[in-house]
């Protein structure tokens, strides 16, 4: 191997020094951006723009032809296809872990398959299938995960033996292999001619297509698109849709109204070769092998194959403008250890003659998914980019839900994974994003154990008491980009060993975090939850009373001093945010949500709240320290600190008051701690933090006090049966199917937003339930530990996933949370899903291909625990507390 790796070398660099070659190169790349005439002069005015004529730009315009929007203008700078359509490998593959890309996925290779055929157009559409290899045990298990989530979509798939691989790739080399995961229905496709097939199609629906048109700029009124500015003249336009790859960026910033779309390209490279003496066949599986950070397909007899190295080169940081991507410089130092990698898993190929090594830029973003949706601060500007190399696999899917999006006002799947307000300004930093995609690129193909966290753009957003927790032992994750505690490590352990442990099974914090919860339940603990979005909207009259009564579920006109849990619905019901309220006066209200609804919530309320100039909102997210005191001895803590009484009849649950803590004034005290444990919220103003934070933890000393972290709430929050936004609720669940019915008020007297949708569900009954799952047979120690996602199944036959999960150490049992839904065992069709149903299933969850036995609940272990009924369904809100 090593003798044909120094042959291989030397070609390599003779090519790269031979003039021909390089004259062949550059001649072939010049002729690619001459300039042709514009035939047809652009329309005055449009229903939609979409700038970028891409694989995303087409996906989006066909299928909004589809969906009968046919007044549409495609406009693309230089040729269709000419960006990094034209340069993508043409992989389309399934195996993904989140969800809604297995399904934007799998919808694309559905469409793929039958497009030649709707529009004429060759797509070279073949199904090879693919083989994803395991060099390590951990990656096999991670393989089973993403198999057990296929099985259930009804994409065949199967774990294999490094035989079989054998069988399937004669070239590969199994030595080192432990197993694979192979999916027989991925497909390769010509990228360029899909979009060029998707462009046919949508032209032939009446779409308009312009090459060679630049977007300078987009015009906002009112924070609405009200045109686009092009170096051919202006288009006025309702919708805008931003497709532009890597140009996104720059293009979101070149408006009236700067629209933040995080996302950088970096250099990524793949190998063509000429035919091999034997060329492959057409079919022949693509082989991913993650371990060794490479892909390898068919390319007309040859191989192509690239990968995701350790070091890679970000570009374009600065900004810079080229009609077409043309491609970039070779750089075969930096190609070798994916040329090493290749080697090792098919040493056979001696007679292989190279090509040519391929270098284009591909837009990455700050979490590895793709980003879609409406600005938060411009309506009707939407965005799809940012692949992250997955452009092909999630064209198709992507562009009908963005199409959805438009047409319907939401598509029809939960995309808040991948919605572009998730991000808020601070991820648009240029040296933000710079820093992040050179760690983000190599994990693509990393092995993501559960728990794991990003390195770069730390320590952004912190708590005033970051310095004090860091030195007391805080080990840190980030959210929004706001740092927050897991857990604290205890003098003596080993830092370092803690913080590389990486499992799938029983991790090493099991008995810190098993410590802290024991203090939470027996003395009182301190946890910095300061990163929860907070915003105060008051009024001069009734405003905004109103106004919140018309766009949340639960009555907000209640005493002054009294907290409201309550959902924030959509039309159809479903939750876009699950927050407190406290009502500060008559006129102000105190609204805290989940961290990660700071840009999402904002625009929600910011596009519904009537454009009234007594009315006002303001994020105090900043403003405020929150510190949760939680345990039976906080009232103890709290009642010495503030010389008030705290006992109940003075401060009931669910109640608020402004308080004085040792010297400090003006602190907003709480009796809710989203645990369902006794204890007390204290939003402190920022200025007053530090003091506050020291006058608990000497007064606590007496009691037993300690820091605690995030991974301690998650258990005690689970246990109790507490969903969160984000994970257990979104947009397409609804407070009937998850026993919140006590948070609505269908009778208070006015309408409000999804009422009907809920008076639908209480009449005809749901179609899914939120349920809780005790493992039974389940080995702590031994066993592969739940996380999210895995497969429901009630006598045998699938019924839903899990969404959260999290170790019990109460009931000394892993508790999952979930959905069951109830399917027809002949038609498929969804049934509603009654309180019978639920208990008289024997249930199995479904960990990495192994099931175990589970007691299905509906409601939480009240007898377990020391607090009144009473108290857990008051606190049952516990929305997203993560």
């Amino acid at each position: 191997a090593a003798g044909m790796f120094l042959r291989l070398l030397s070609d390599v660099r003779w090519r790269a020094a031979d003039p021909k070659w390089r004259r062949m190169t550059c001649s072939r790349r010049s002729t690619s951006s001459t300039a042709e005439p514009h035939p047809v002069s652009l329309p005055a005015q449009a229903r939609v723009v979409i700038c970028g004529g891409g694989i995303m730009g087409t996906s989006v315009a066909y299928h909004l032809s589809k969906m009968g929007w046919k007044d549409v203008v495609l406009l693309e700078q230089g040729r269709l296809a000419a960006g990094s359509t034209r340069f993508c490998a043409g992989i389309v593959s399934t195996a993904r872990h989140a969800s809604v890309e297995l399904k934007m996925a799998d919808y694309s290779n559905k469409l793929y398959q039958q497009l030649e055929q709707e529009t004429g157009v060759k797509t070279g559409y073949t199904r090879t299938g693919s083989v994803s290899l395991a060099q390590t045990q951990d990656r096999l298990i991670s393989l089973k995960r993403i198999a057990s989530s296929l099985n259930v979509m009804g994409i065949p798939c199967e774990i294999i033996t490094p035989k079989q691989v054998a069988q399937l790739h004669p070239l590969i080399n199994i030595h080192d292999l432990v197993g694979a995961m192979y999916v027989p229905e991925d497909a390769l496709v010509s990228s360029a001619n899909v979009s060029l097939a998707l462009a046919t199609a949508a032209s032939r629906n009446g779409v308009q297509i312009h090459e060679r048109t630049s977007v300078s700029h987009v015009l906002v009124q009112k924070g609405r698109v009200t045109g686009v500015g092009t170096d051919r003249g202006q288009i006025q336009c309702q919708y805008f849709v931003n497709c532009a790859g890597q140009w996104a960026y720059e293009l979101g910033h070149s408006g009236e109204e700067p629209v933040n779309i995080p996302l950088h390209a970096c250099e990524h490279f793949y190998l063509l070769t000429h035919p091999l003496k034997e060329p492959l066949a057409s079919n022949i599986p693509t082989v991913v092998d993650p371990d060794g950070r490479i892909y390898i397909r068919n390319w007309q007899g040859g191989i192509l194959s690239g990968g995701f190295e350790k070091n890679p080169k970000p570009l374009f940081t600065e900004g810079r403008n080229q009609l077409e991507i043309h491609n970039l410089q070779e750089d075969w130092d930096h190609f070798e250890p994916l040329l090493s990698a290749l080697l090792r898993r098919m040493p056979d190929l001696e007679a292989l003659q190279i090509m040519q090594l391929v270098n284009c830029p591909e837009s990455f973003t700050p979490d590895m998914r793709c980003i879609m949706g409406e600005s938060p601060t411009v309506q009707g500007y939407f965005v799809l980019a940012g692949m992250n190399s997955a452009g092909i696999s999630y064209g198709g899917g992507a562009g009908k839900y963005l199409a959805e999006w438009m047409v319907n006002g939401y598509p029809s799947e939960n995309v808040w994974p991948l919605d572009l307000k998730r991000f808020g300004t601070l991820q648009s930093s240029r040296t933000f994003l710079r820093h992040r995609v050179m760690e983000v690129m190599p994990l693509m193909c990393d092995l993501k154990v559960p728990r794991w966290d990003f390195q770069t753009g730390r320590q952004l957003r912190t708590s005033p008491l970051y310095d004090r927790l860091d030195a007391q032992g805080a080990r840190w994750m980030e959210k929004h980009g706001f740092e927050r505690v897991k857990y604290f490590v205890p003098p003596g352990r080993d830092l370092l060993d803690l913080d590389q442990s990486k499992t799938f099974y029983k991790p090493d914090w099991f008995d810190i975090v098993g410590s802290e919860v024991k203090c939470c339940k027996e003395a009182v603990c301190v946890i910095d939850m300061s990163s929860f979005t907070k915003f105060e909207i008051s009024s001069t009259g009734d405003q905004a009373l109103e106004s919140l009564q018309y766009l949340f579920s639960n009555d907000l006109d209640v005493p002054v001093g009294h907290v409201v849990h309550t959902g924030m619905l959509n039309e159809k019901g479903g939750y876009e945010n699950d927050c407190s309220i406290a009502r500060l006066s008559k006129r102000s209200f105190f609204m805290i949500s989940p961290t990660d609804q700071q840009v999402h919530c904002w625009a929600w309320l910011k596009n519904r709240l009537p454009d009234d100039s007594s009315l006002t909102m303001e994020d105090v997210t900043w403003k405020y320290t929150a510190l949760n005191l939680i345990g039976p001895r906080a009232v103890d803590v709290l009642s010495e600190l503030s010389y008030a009484p705290i006992t109940p009849e003075h401060f009931p649950s669910l109640f608020c008051k402004e308080m004085s803590v040792g010297y400090a004034n003006g602190i907003r005290v709480m009796s809710i701690t989203h645990t369902g444990e006794p204890g007390f919220m204290l939003y402190i103003p920022i200025e007053y933090a530090l003091h506050v934070y020291n006058e608990v933890m000497n007064m606590g000393q007496k009691y037993g006090i300690r820091n605690a972290g995030y991974y301690a709430l998650r258990s005690l929050r689970i246990e109790k049966f507490f969903a969160f936004w984000g994970q257990d609720l979104d947009a397409f669940t609804t407070p009937m199917e998850c026993g919140r019915e006590f948070q609505v008020k269908l009778e208070k007297g006015m309408e409000f937003v999804g009422q009907e949708a809920l008076l639908e569900q209480k009449q005809n009954g749901v179609y899914k339930r939120f349920t809780m799952f005790i493992l039974e047979d389940h080995d702590t120690d031994m066993d592969l530990w739940p996380w999210w996602g895995e497969p429901i199944y009630r006598n045998g036959r699938y019924v839903g996933k899990t969404t959260s999960s999290a170790y019990s150490y109460t009931l000394e049992r892993h508790v999952c949370l979930g959905f069951v839904q109830h399917f027809d065992e002949k038609t498929g069709e969804e049934l509603v899903v009654t309180t019978d149903f639920i208990n008289q299933g024997e249930y199995e969850i479904d960990i990495a291909g192994q099931r175990f036995q589970a007691k299905a609940k509906l409601y939480p272990f009240s007898s377990l625990f020391t607090h009144r009924r009473r108290k857990d369904e008051e606190e049952l809100s516990g929305y997203q507390r993560e």
